[in-house]
This record gives structure tokens, sequence and C-alpha cells, in this order.
């Protein structure tokens, strides 16, 4: 009780700093603040006081959220749900207009593409003059790498930049990474401009495809006999169906390419990505599977039993988290929700969401369409351009973007097109194919029982099953016990459970359920994005006191690992800033263990007004914006002028 505090006492503290007199030097900041809150037309107000009680306390989180609500007074105002559609863009754009060309960066201006028609600046004289200061004076590139790819735009660049603004190399320590590949499953420009001028041959999926416009001699509906090749229908009573799919090793892949840590940044020296060998036209067959076709009992089985899954996070389950969270214990990670038509277009922004980092070693990726002509060709294509070890189908996703269109949660509603899916990726792919699903589309019609014995029969290799219904979103507590029910219908494929874990009690209790493993994703609040650290607490059972320097490391890191992964330059570390802050959205949701009255700490729970054992502690507590903004300048420097911020959830935050 002696953390407990007021609502003006909590604010009044972090005005203050922790320091004499701090509270008349942050005057300007609030009036800063009121400024910007002009500005942003759809910023928050703050939510209505939080409530605590004493007495009288169920041990289920969402019971006490019932009775906080019912005691609500009829003035106030109902908190903000849904997602800040109308965000104010954030990209910097003072860096635009004096901005240096990359072939100086990269020591080669005498061949710029452009020529005298560039519009970037060529004189580094010119750029040092006008560019910003240092955020610092060691760089992170330099520092682990021997060699900082961005040179004078480096926005650590005094930590190796030498007389005439030469960029200066550690050449022992960059001998240690030459030739190793940090980062895979990178988009090459000769795969982008084959897929935007549609010359990408899909030979297998066309396959398939035709095969659905047949005419069928039983009248039924496409996809449902002819969905099968010929070779497939000859062997499928050799094996069951959990093991229709695998990896095969003649399986293309994506060779590991560039000398740099960043090599996404540079424009590769040659041919090296694995959809410019596949294009080759050849003699002859090149491998037995160029004639005879893998029987499904021949590929590798997705063996992830009772291992820790990092679901896909929209927005904040970024390369860098993932990082994060499999040093903390995550067995197996999956890349953020891509939309395989803008793959197929060839969107960068889309293929980045593919990348996989080599400390991954069991990753897969996350596939969201609605028509099978799209998914499978989208399949066929990761199939022979990158490395993964499953695929997975997004049958869960609730936004109304995705499921107008048919996607997401629709196709639990759409058996046909969603077989035809399901039976085109599993022919085209040489790995696993999983499906994630909710428990239905209306909130008491549960449908999944129904649905998961189709899957099995279809050739899925494993189903994961998130325990609320499109209509809850990420609201009340999972339907374990509906679960528990579906993990024995979906024997002997293997079923995944997932919500509503925070802690290793409530992992405990989800494997009591007689399922074969538990994602661990983003519900409301998000576990993994709470508590990262809770794949350690899950494998060790205990509860983890993580301190506020503790959790400030974890920043500091995740703030290394962005500037690894997006560039140490202007635009790196202002995107980096954008994702270290929408991950605080969520971060400032943990209460430390050493502050609970009681363990653990329920994930439906929202937590009242409380002082941290010291100033760093309680800031993290904030759910205010302009405080997440000063603990990104901590570890990014200042932020560029008039910078705005929204998370992208409505219940996040408030200004």
């Amino acid at each position: 009780r002696r953390f407990l505090a007021s609502k003006e006492q909590f604010h009044a503290y972090l005005r203050a700093g922790g320091e004499p007199g701090g509270q008349a030097g942050n005057e300007g900041e609030e009036e800063e603040g009121e400024e910007k809150k002009e500005e942003v037309d759809s910023c928050q107000s703050e939510p209505p006081a939080k409530r605590v009680r004493s007495e009288g306390l169920g041990q289920d989180g969402e019971s006490r959220e019932d009775a906080g609500a019912a005691e609500k007074e009829p003035g106030e105002r109902k908190r903000a749900r849904g997602q800040n559609k109308s965000r104010p863009c954030m990209k910097p754009n003072h860096y635009e207009q004096s901005r240096l060309c990359p072939s100086v960066t990269q020591g080669c201006a005498e061949k710029c593409y452009f020529g005298p028609r560039c519009r970037f600046l060529h004189d580094v004289g010119e750029y040092m003059a006008a560019k910003p200061a240092d955020l610092g004076c060691s760089c992170v590139l330099f520092e682990t790498f021997g060699k900082c790819i961005y040179g004078v735009t480096c926005r650590f660049a005094q930590a190796h930049l030498g007389d005439g603004y030469q960029n200066i190399v550690n050449t022992d320590l960059a001998k240690q990474w030459e030739g190793k590949s940090l980062v895979r499953n990178n988009l090459s420009k000769d795969l982008q401009h084959q897929l935007r001028k549609r010359k990408f041959i899909f030979k297998k999926a066309d396959e398939y495809l035709r095969g659905l416009a047949k005419p069928h001699g039983n009248g039924g509906k496409g996809g449902k006999a002819t969905g099968q090749s010929t070779e497939e229908q000859e062997v499928s009573n050799c094996t069951t169906p959990q093991e229709a799919l695998g990896d095969s090793p003649e399986c293309p892949v994506l060779p590991e390419q560039g000398d740099d840590p960043k090599p996404e940044a540079l424009p590769s020296p040659g041919p090296t990505s694995g959809e410019e060998a596949s294009s080759i036209k050849t003699v002859g067959p090149v491998t037995d599977e160029d004639i005879i076709k893998l029987r499904s009992c021949e590929k590798r089985k997705l063996e992830i039993q009772g291992k820790l899954y990092l679901a896909p996070l929209t927005t904040c389950g970024n390369l860098p988290f993932r990082r994060i969270c499999k040093r903390f214990g995550a067995d197996v990670t999956c890349g953020e929700m891509a939309v395989c038509t803008n793959l197929l277009q060839g969107q960068s922004s889309e293929w980045a969401l593919l990348k996989r980092h080599h400390t991954e070693d069991i990753f897969g990726v996350q596939l969201e369409g609605a028509f099978p002509d799209t998914m499978t060709k989208c399949a066929e294509l990761l199939n022979q351009t990158i490395e993964v070890d499953f695929v997975d189908i997004n049958v869960g996703c609730p936004i109304d973007l995705v499921y107008k269109k048919g996607g997401g949660c629709a196709l639990m509603t759409r058996s046909n097109k969603f077989e035809q899916i399901v039976r085109g990726m599993n022919s085209v792919l040489d790995v696993p194919l999983t499906v994630k699903i909710r428990t239905g589309v209306q909130e008491k019609i549960n449908v999944a029982h129904k649905i998961i014995p189709k899957i099995r029969e279809w050739g899925a290799s494993m189903v994961t099953l998130h325990g609320r219904s499109r209509e809850q979103r990420y609201t009340r507590g999972a339907d374990w016990d509906y679960i528990a029910e579906c993990a024995k219908i979906a024997s002997p494929m293997p079923l995944f459970g997932n919500g509503d874990i925070l802690s290793y009690e409530d992992a405990n209790r989800a494997m009591e359920m007689g399922v074969s493993g538990i994602m661990i994703a983003r519900q409301v609040p998000v576990g993994a994005l709470i508590k990262p650290w809770l794949f350690t607490e899950i494998k060790e059972q205990r509860h983890w006191d993580v301190s506020s320097s503790e959790r400030f490391d974890i920043l500091k890191d995740f703030t290394n690992y962005g500037l690894e992964h997006w560039g140490s330059d202007t635009q790196g570390v202002e995107k980096t800033r954008k994702f270290l802050l929408e991950w605080l959205s969520f971060l400032c949701r943990y209460i430390p263990v050493g502050l609970l009255e009681y363990l653990p700490q329920k994930i439906n729970e929202r937590p009242p007004y409380y002082m941290g054992r010291d100033y760093l502690e309680t800031l993290m507590a904030s759910q205010n914006v302009d405080d997440w903004i000063k603990i990104s300048e901590l570890l990014l420097g200042p932020v560029p002028t008039s910078f705005t911020f929204l998370p992208k959830h409505k219940a996040n935050s408030y200004r």
C-alpha cells in the first residue's frame, strides 16, 4: 500500500523529475505539450481515474474489471477503444532536404547513377555543415562489426570518422564478419523487378489453379476433388494428414549475402538470390524432385510440441523485438502478418516483414489472404526465394480492413475458399503449413471444433487456437475449456493454445489442458510485449522481479538491435524511436513483482496509480505519451522539432 498514489501525486512526482526544483524547469515542457495537443486533433484526454479496492477482490481479473465498471459514475467518459486510424505522419522531413548521396556514403561518388541530375548532395563538407549534432560518442555498428556502413551520415559518426571525414574501419573486427549474413530473406532488385513486371513463373501454383477450374464429375464446387494432384491422390494413404507437410533438403533457399551487417542498405554486388537460380532454364531435371514429387511421409515434420512460441505481433513483432524474446528463451518465432497481394507486387515494406535474424533457429512467416490464387502463388514464391521452417495462414485477424475483404476470421465462414487455400498452399510448399484460428466469428457461437478436423484433413501440420471470437477481439478472458475440447478433437494433429498467458502459473494451467504447446501473443494487455522475460519465467518456474535499471538495459539492447537493423543514420534512428515508442505503449502496463500485493499479475487487470521504488520505475509506469518520449530521448537523444507520436491503439495512452 505504501506504493499507491493518487493521480495528482503521480504526475507531480514525474514533473519534478526526482530532483529539487525540477518541477519549475518542466513548466516549459508542459506548455510545449499543450501546443502539441492542439496540433494533433486525434489526441486523447486522460481516461477516468483508476480505482483501488483493498477488500473483497476476487481471484478473477475479469470480475474485478466488471465490478469496477459497475461503479463508474454516470458522467464519466467511456474508455477509448480501437485504432488511431488518422495518426499524424511521423516521418522526419528535415533530413530529406540535405541528404548525402548514397554513392558518396559507399565511397563511389564517381559512379552515381543519376550523374548531374542527382538531387542529393555530393559535397561532404556542405552536408556536415547542415547535419544535426551527433547523438552520442559510441556507434553500435562500429563497435560490433568494426565498420559503420553509414559513414558520415551516422548520427554517432564521431566514433569512426578520421581526418577529412574518412570512415575508419577496424580491419581485424571487420574480417570476423566478412562473408557472414546476419539477416536473411532480403528482397533483391532482380526479384522485385520480376514481380513488378509479372515475369515470375508460378509453375506449381498454375497447375493447381488449372485443376480448380476444370469441371468436376461429382458436380461439387471446385477444389475439393481437384485440389490434389494425381500424384498426391496416389500416395494419400501412405501417411496421416498431419504429416502432409515438411521441409525438404532440396528446397531452394536464399543464399546468405552481403559483407556488411546491414546488407539491405547497399545494392547487391551480384546475383545472390535463389529466385534467380530458379528462373534459369535447364536442359533436364536438376533433382529427383523435378521428376517424382515427394510423398507426404517423406517431408520433414514440424516438431515444436512443448516449445514456447512467440506469435506474430503486428507492428511490435519486428526483428529487434524478436531478438529480445529469443534471448529470453523463446523457442519458435514468427514474422509479422504479411499480405500476400503486397508480396506478389514486390513491395519492399511488406517483404521487410519476412526478414530473419541468424539467431532465429525455428522461424516462420504468416500470410494473410482471401483467395486461393493469390495465396497459392505467394506460397510458391516464398518457397523458392526465402528460408523459413514453416508458413502460417492467418485466419484469426479480427480487424475490419481484413475481414471485409474475406480474409482473416472471414475464412472461417468461407469453408470452400478456406479449403482451396490450404490444399493449394500445401501442394506448393516444401515446409510445414500451419493455421491460426479463433473460436469463431460471433461471441457465443463457437465453430472451431467443426473446422479443426477439416483443417487436419486438408493437410495442415498444426493449428493454433486463440480462445476468443472475432467479436471479443482481445477483451474478456480466453476460453481455455473450449481450447482443451478442441485439442482432443484435433489429435493427433498438434494444437497450440493462445490467450491470457502472463505468468508461469498461467502457462502451467494451459499445458494441463492437453494442448501441444502455448503461443504467447498479443492479448490486451499483451503477455510478451509487457514481459519479454516471460519465457524465462516459464522455463525457470519463478517470478522475476525485474528492476527499472534491468528493464532500461533491455530497452537499450532493443535500441542497439534497431540501429543495427534499420540503420544509424537519421532515418534509422527515427524508425527505431517509432517502434520503441510503440513497444513502450504496452511495456508501461507491467507492474514490478516487488510492488504486488498478491501474485501473479492478472492480464485483464488495470493497475492503479503507483509510485515506483525509484524515479525511473515510476516513469516507466506512466501511460502518458510525453513520458514515453522522455524515455526514448534517454536512449536516442532529443526528438526532432515538432515531433508527435500517437500509439496504434487508442486504449494504450492519453495525452
